[in-house]
């Protein structure tokens, strides 16, 4: 049918590359234009497909996208809330769409107020409801519903991950796997684009699929399996800083822990030049775990976790955050009666002060934490 003419060919949301290959022009003459969540990676290996990848929108493109849709007046008029707006919606066009569509649905409504019901649903897919095409979970489905289905068990407990990344290895704790099954499941989700891989070995996803993958894990995964795979990834992280401690600092007390679970596979930095990359890349993420052990009540979690961060912090002069953590630590230690806890607390707390001057406060620990160790070793 289109052979000798020159026709623009528009495939739209293609599944994946063998649904656009019977529709590829067999002579040339022919422009085709294919839109994916899939990378279609086999077209541009066997066709010479040429890839465009499309990013997030950019601040200043997601405030043009809702200019054009409510007016260039009113969104200079609220620049807090639309700065709010788009932040609350990732810079996702989708997201955006349909904040706009009730915006421009109730033109009397103030931006503030559509910016203010997103920030109390955030973390939540609640406030995006657009209809079939436009809500996000619709868009987030055509991807994850190709996925194979232990991709899909990755993705949905990706979603309970502390963040604000993961590797492979954390990824395979997470699910109970091996780390070479864990970097192709990695690799499937990366090309569906329901992760990113920003650096070599690391991926994310933004906030909008980290709410989609509870969605689903609540809908898919019981509360003990969600349960069982938060204490897979947090152990992953305890039984890998703890090795990395050591070998940055041999001579710190590391801690009294059990053979790792089975199911876990912790990593083992060979040397400290390697222990002091892992921290430096993991660094955020186990301050993140830390906290989502203390909010859970997971507490033995919480302040172990700060007791190997330590000396990594203490090496790169940042008292202050090794103070606050060490006061969730505590907190979480009394929280669960538990006087080792409550004494590593204390002795890293008076550590902390010591290097911040705060002589009397570090002597009042240091002395708490002398007293609870010598009553725990009698």
């Amino acid at each position: 049918m289109l052979a000798g003419r020159k026709v623009l060919v528009v495939l739209d949301n293609a599944r994946d590359a063998e649904q656009v290959r019977p529709l590829l022009p067999g002579s040339p003459g022919c422009m085709v234009v294919v839109t994916s969540r899939s990378q279609l990676t086999s077209l541009i290996a066997a066709e010479g497909a040429y890839p465009v990848t499309l990013d997030l929108l950019t601040f200043a493109e997601a405030r043009e996208l809702l200019a054009r849709r409510l007016g260039a007046n009113r969104v200079a008029a609220e620049t807090s809330a639309v700065e709010q707006i788009i932040t609350c919606c990732a810079r996702l066009p989708p997201a955006l769409s349909v904040v706009a569509a009730r915006a421009a649905t109730h033109p009397q409504f103030p931006l503030a107020s559509l910016a203010c019901e997103l920030r109390d649903t955030y973390g939540s897919l609640r406030a995006f409801h657009g209809g079939e095409t436009a809500d996000p979970r619709a868009v987030f489905s055509w991807s994850y519903q190709q996925l194979s289905r232990p991709a899909a068990r990755l993705f949905r407990l990706l979603g309970l991950h502390p963040g604000p990344d993961t590797t492979a290895y954390a990824a395979a704790s997470l699910v109970a796997s091996s780390a070479g099954h864990a970097c192709s499941w990695l690799a499937e989700l990366a090309q569906a684009h329901l992760i990113t891989e920003h650096n070599p070995g690391r991926f994310t996803f933004h906030d909008l699929l980290r709410a989609y993958a509870i969605e689903q894990a609540r809908a898919d995964d019981t509360e003990d399996q969600q349960q069982a795979a938060i204490s897979r990834v947090l152990d992953h992280y305890l039984y890998s800083a703890d090795a990395a401690s050591v070998r940055l600092y041999p001579r710190t007390r590391p801690l009294t822990l059990p053979p790792p679970p089975p199911t876990v596979l912790p990593e083992d930095p060979p040397d400290c030049a390697a222990a002091w990359a892992w921290f430096d890349a993991e660094c955020s993420v186990l301050r993140a775990a830390i906290e989502q052990a203390a909010a859970a009540r997971r507490d033995t979690y919480a302040w172990q976790l700060a007791w190997t961060l330590m000396d990594f912090l203490q090496r790169q002069g940042r008292w202050h955050d090794w103070a606050a953590i060490q006061h969730t630590a505590l907190d979480a230690a009394r929280r669960h009666d538990d006087r080792s806890g409550q004494a590593h607390a204390h002795a890293a707390i008076g550590f902390a002060c010591r290097w911040l001057g705060h002589s009397d406060e570090a002597h009042a620990h240091l002395r708490q934490a002398l007293e609870l160790f010598t009553e725990l070793a009698r």
